[in-house]
């Protein structure tokens, strides 16, 4: 972990990203917000009466197909990955998130826009240590093909290896990545990869009624001969994006983490899985660097 991302983080002025609801169709607002030491990552619900607060940890995770939820009590806030990966990649873990409406704006289906936005805002130190959960021993957690090992490493930094593999009968095909993560190459690297779909699940969510303001130009959809109507940002920007959802997800662990997350064929589902079994031993509370550490077969 990078000396200036040993204290807490957060933005030093309201930041807003307007946009439409990927599943909802809905037009949206969401406002970042300045947070005092020790508040970590909240979402509220502006739009709904007292405006409900959602911590984003992964005891409010209510899961979803396709997306990482949060809910308290009555209140839920969809797809909050891209949100939560913008936030952990520029190292801000102090931050309030008003959204005014059920689900975040897809924007382009990347964290583009809320980094943009928040890096206009500014970052700022806080006088108070970041805590800092510190893999020690492996665990690993396999869920049918899919598989995701927390690694232990010799350093104090996170990174953060994916392999994806859809085949040989399909453009996406086999693709893998490993990358530090800093705020320099979560920017770089990741933050403009977006969500992709092939055609298939395209047209089976449209189906459902979902993405009905949506069309090819707004994020990938993958065809037999690539994307449709769009470009790749990257030739493996696949494998990026679901590196950039494997962030976002682990920022539910409400604090830093340092060791190697390894993924193959996960989803939120695996993600969310194995950031409970991380958090099983963590205590209630913990004061700057705190290191956890148990093995799972």
């Amino acid at each position: 972990m990078r000396p200036d991302l040993q204290t807490q983080r957060t933005i030093a002025r309201e930041a807003v990203v307007h946009g439409i609801g990927f599943f909802t169709g809905a037009d949206v607002c969401l406002r970042f917000l300045p947070a005092e030491p020790g508040t970590g990552l909240v979402f509220s619900r502006a739009d709904l009466p007292s405006a409900p607060a959602i911590p984003a940890t992964i005891e409010h995770v209510l899961p979803q197909p396709r997306r990482t939820t949060l809910q308290n009590g009555e209140a839920t806030i969809e797809m909050v990955e891209h949100v939560l990966a913008a936030l952990s990649g520029l190292g801000i873990d102090q931050c309030h998130v008003e959204v005014e409406g059920p689900e975040t704006p897809g924007c382009d289906g990347s964290s583009l826009a809320f980094v943009e936005a928040l890096l206009d805002a500014g970052l700022v130190e806080l006088d108070a240590p970041r805590i800092i959960y510190r893999i020690l021993e492996l665990r690993m957690l396999e869920d049918g093909a899919a598989r995701i090992e927390a690694i232990p490493i010799p350093v104090d930094q996170l990174i953060l290896s994916y392999e994806l593999d859809y085949g040989d009968d399909n453009p996406i095909g086999r693709q893998s990545l490993q990358l530090v993560i800093t705020p320099e190459s979560f920017q770089k690297e990741l933050a403009p990869s977006r969500t992709f779909l092939l055609e298939a699940e395209a047209q089976a969510l449209r189906a459902l009624g979902m993405g009905a303001r949506l069309s090819e130009r707004d994020l990938l959809i993958i065809g037999d001969k690539g994307p449709i109507d769009n470009a790749f940002r990257f030739p493996d920007e696949c494998v990026r994006h679901k590196m950039l959802d494997l962030l976002g997800d682990f920022a539910l662990l409400g604090r830093g983490l340092s060791g190697m997350i390894k993924a193959k064929r996960s989803g939120h589902h695996q993600n969310a899985l194995m950031v409970r079994e991380l958090t099983r031993d963590a205590p209630a509370r913990s004061r700057g660097r705190a290191a956890f550490a148990s093995t799972t077969s």
